[in-house]
């Protein structure tokens, strides 16, 4: 999934909450400590889970990250449901990426502090010595791996909104040739209906899509309400966020096909840690395996009804292979 380019922002420590009430328990190791052994062995609670340090995973930290105790990891909010602040004029933090840094962070012993940073400075940052990773629903991108060394945590591609119990009986995206259907301007959901799907649609004998564009994601929904469209097509995290808390689920619904569990044209997304990195990367790799086999992840996920942008394993640099 792409992340929309946005100013600079100044650096900005924040102390991340979850949301829904769920407090983010204190730091997994104190800063500055002088040896690895000193990592807190009580359990930090995210999410509604207990969540004790992975000794295997913590055995492949770098040893200065481990006797620091800390990381600062960048990300650029608000981009819900991945980073966004837990109410408007505030500072704090919740959201997929930040749950999951510190879920992470907790597996690894260690704390995971987020800083805010414009996202198109994200990179020149990490390479500047001012954070130790970023988490910023990145994509994965082979172009990308010159600098960074990705460990894959999700994957989204476009995602179909529409009347929760989907009256209109919209299971694929061929279903929506022939009828109207809301999407924001100039995002890369208004490049897949024109450059590819009115092609199938054509293909299968069957009417063009009718696409009104608009200024935001929330016009479209209005469309859906008021009757104009059938369905809008966004990102499928933000239509699992969008479907989760508007009325208490009682308005939208995501379409689940099959056939693209994580979103139509799905890509990787990743935490990034600069390429000559490689042994911190292989450290949460190992945590975020851990926090996938214990279920932490789905639950994570859960928290903001995005679940089908799971992935199965954490992969390091899968975009790479796939591209090959």
């Amino acid at each position: 999934m792409a992340h929309f380019l946005r100013p600079h922002r100044a650096i900005l420590a924040v102390t991340a909450l979850a949301a829904s009430g769920i407090l983010l328990a204190g730091c997994a190791a104190a800063a500055g400590s002088d040896s690895a052994d000193d990592a807190s062995a009580e359990p930090v609670e995210i999410a509604g889970v207990e969540i004790a340090v992975d000794d295997d995973a913590r055995a492949l930290l770098p040893d200065d990250i481990a006797e620091a105790g800390r990381v600062t990891a960048a990300t650029d909010a608000p981009y819900a449901p991945f980073e966004m602040f837990v109410e408007e004029g505030s500072e704090e933090l919740t959201g997929v990426d930040i749950l999951l840094g510190q879920a992470i962070g907790a597996k690894l012993g260690i704390d995971v502090e987020f800083a805010q940073q414009g996202f198109d400075g994200i990179i020149p940052a990490l390479q500047a010595g001012n954070y130790d990773l970023t988490i910023s629903a990145m994509t994965s991108s082979v172009e990308r791996m010159d600098v960074l060394t990705f460990v894959d945590y999700s994957a989204s591609g476009t995602g179909i909104l529409t009347r929760a119990g989907n009256p209109d009986d919209i299971e694929t995206y061929l279903d929506l040739c022939g009828k109207d259907v809301a999407v924001q301007t100039a995002t890369s959901q208004v490049e897949l209906v024109t450059d590819v799907w009115q092609a199938e649609c054509e293909a299968e004998g069957l009417d063009p899509i009718s696409l009104a564009e608009f200024p935001s994601d929330s016009d479209a929904q209005l469309a859906i309400t008021a009757g104009k469209a059938v369905a809008s097509l966004l990102t499928k995290p933000s239509a699992g966020f969008v479907a989760k808390t508007t009325n208490d689920g009682e308005t939208f619904m995501v379409v689940e096909d099959p056939e693209a569990p994580n979103g139509y044209d799905a890509t990787l997304n990743g935490i990034g840690v600069l390429k000559e990195n490689e042994q911190f990367a292989e450290a949460i790799q190992a945590a975020l395996q851990s926090l996938m086999d214990d279920g932490t992840y789905t639950t994570i996920l859960a928290e903001f009804g995005v679940e089908g942008i799971g992935i199965d394993a954490a992969t390091i640099n899968a975009a790479a292979e796939s591209a090959s």
